[in-house]
């Protein structure tokens, strides 16, 4: 008989299985997190919300897809920023989430330009139910240097907000990490300085995917232009693996592993690099039911493995 215990723990959080639902556009309101609660996600991490005073005007269309030999894509770009809907709304999601989902596990992410937008981030998500905070220090494609990926390269910056966030909040906090930078592990221990529980990792690499030769524009035009932004999805499970590896080799601290997962071999090999739980996001685009689809497959996995406990399998990779 196969195990189907896939309970863990992380910072202190108790998961009925080590999936948790990516801050992403799959992520974006009440009604997105409860089709994932349903479908066997243990957790869900509500899209990035930012200040009352950051306005957010998405345009479309906002994705593009890297395709090869038919297949639906091996990577993906995505041009959205935070969430667009008002603080307030975004508030009385996590609060109707929590409580038709008190089983569940809630992961407030936030960012804001200043401390005192982090802290008080904190400190509204907090009230609204929140289980965890993860913080936002890594979005590729922010129109501010003072949010996103350009504050996730400054490691001081990165710990000051750190410590803004633990001010206004006494939540499990783990710190979201891009891989825009040369080496991420001294900004990882930064974060751990100014308080951070754990690291997420990682944030979508900067990127231009497909372009248009006959208009010598980018892909997707909006209004005859387009930008660098976020490229995820399988082809950039390499990056994650190394970076994940990287960052608990040099740290001491809990990680959540992200990036190009999506299948229960793709769990594996991140708890086998040290992360304790993993984030999927690009995946659900094709299929909304992956967390139970990988939750049917990782015990027989495991089985065929000699895999009895992934606490040992964990961060055994020989490098």
């Amino acid at each position: 008989m196969v195990k189907k215990d896939l309970s863990v723990e992380f910072l202190g959080v108790h998961f009925e299985n080590p999936f948790c639902l990516s801050s992403s556009p799959v992520g974006n309101c009440y009604e997105m997190c409860a089709k994932a609660y349903d479908e066997g996600w243990a957790g869900v991490v509500f899209k990035t919300i930012g200040p009352a005073s950051f306005l957010i005007d998405e345009v479309s269309p906002r994705f593009d897809a890297l395709t090869k030999e038919g297949t639906p894509f091996v990577g993906f770009k995505n041009m959205e920023q935070i969430a667009e809907h008002p603080l307030e709304q975004n508030l009385a999601d996590l609060r109707k989430l929590k409580e038709n989902y008190p089983d569940k596990v809630l992961i407030a992410s936030i960012m804001g330009p200043t401390e005192e937008d982090w802290e008080e981030l904190a400190r509204l998500v907090t009230e609204a139910g929140a289980d965890m905070i993860e913080m936002n220090l890594s979005c590729p494609q922010m129109t501010t240097h003072a949010m996103g990926s350009d504050v996730g390269t400054n490691a001081e910056l990165c710990k000051s907000f750190c410590a803004a966030v633990k001010r206004g909040s006494k939540l499990p906090m783990m710190a979201k990490m891009t891989p825009n930078i040369t080496d991420m592990v001294p900004v990882a221990k930064a974060c751990l300085e100014g308080g951070a529980d754990g690291i997420a990792a990682i944030n979508t690499i900067k990127s231009v995917c497909n372009v248009d030769l006959n208009r010598k524009i980018g892909m997707p035009i909006v209004n005859g232009k387009s930008a660098i932004s976020g490229y995820s999805g399988k082809a950039v499970k390499p990056v994650a693996l190394r970076c994940v590896w990287q960052v608990c080799n040099a740290v001491k601290i809990p990680v959540i592993g992200i990036g190009g997962i999506t299948c229960a071999q793709d769990v594996l090999e991140f708890i086998l690099v040290g992360a304790h739980a993993v984030e999927i996001g690009t995946m659900n685009f094709v299929r909304p039911d992956a967390a139970f689809r990988i939750a049917e497959e990782l015990p027989h996995l495991c089985q065929q493995l000699g895999i009895k406990n992934l606490a040992e399998f964990r961060g055994t990779l020989q490098l």
